[in-house]
């Protein structure tokens, strides 16, 4: 699967971004596809080679998650969005199915995210860290599967949410689920190693979507939104605890 372009202007570029595609080009990255040197062959806009400002990529998104992306196709544009960013301007929406019952309708998870010092490739709440907001709501509850179903599914409840993060740090979503006690489906980085191998018999990857985004627009100055239903492995998913 290639990245799916949703729209397009003289300002800017929405993609639809598919799982397992790396944003940003990195020495670390050199065996991945990147959306950045997809840009780089697939277009020839005014900073889509500039590699200092990746290629007018404004933000990222995790190598598994999926969903909407912004790119700047000028300076100026670039800047524009950049702030926006810096002053919570922008506005995100994230679909994520969680392990466990989440009773709480409604709620917010305020809490500081910093690397770990024992795993620098991970991150979690730790004192000291910066500070972070998901506010979040309840999508649906998938109760228990029935006694004697064959599926591999774990006789467990699960939640499906819509989450808000307020602040960008990196994998926000995914360890403020975990702290709460609910980390997502097929998450490997977080879940548990025993759990993400059950998990992934029915659910292939991270189960995190970035669904809606809205904006000003760097050029005519008015606010505008994009969404992006789940690709169809999370629907599948979905359809195994239905």
């Amino acid at each position: 699967m290639e990245p799916r372009l949703i729209f397009q202007d003289e300002h800017m570029l929405v993609l639809d971004k598919p799982p397992g595609w790396v944003v940003n080009e990195a020495d670390t990255t050199k065996n991945f596809l990147t959306i950045q040197k997809w840009l780089q062959e697939n277009f020839d806009y005014e900073i889509s080679k500039d590699k200092q400002l990746r290629s007018g990529i404004v933000h990222r998104l995790d190598k598994e998650t999926s969903g909407l992306l912004l790119v700047a196709k000028t300076h100026g544009a670039f800047e524009n969005l950049q702030k926006q960013f810096k002053e919570r301007v922008v506005e995100k929406t994230y679909i994520a199915l969680a392990h466990g019952e989440v009773v709480e309708k409604s709620g917010e998870i305020s809490a500081t995210v910093g690397r770990l010092k024992w795993n620098r490739r991970k991150f979690g709440v730790v004192p000291g860290g910066r500070e972070a907001l998901t506010r979040y709501r309840i999508i649906s509850n998938y109760p228990a599967s029935p006694s004697g179903r064959q599926m591999p599914i774990s006789n467990e409840k699960y939640s499906l949410l819509e989450l808000y993060p307020k602040t960008g740090r990196t994998h926000q979503i995914r360890v403020h689920l975990k702290y709460l006690g609910h980390p997502i489906v097929s998450d490997k980085t977080y879940v548990g190693r025993k759990t993400w191998r059950r998990d992934t018999k029915w659910c292939p990857r991270l189960f995190l979507h970035a669904s809606e985004i809205s904006f000003i627009h760097p050029g005519t100055g008015k606010k505008i939104s994009f969404e992006s239903k789940l690709s169809e492995d999370l629907q599948r998913a979905l359809t195994m605890l239905e």
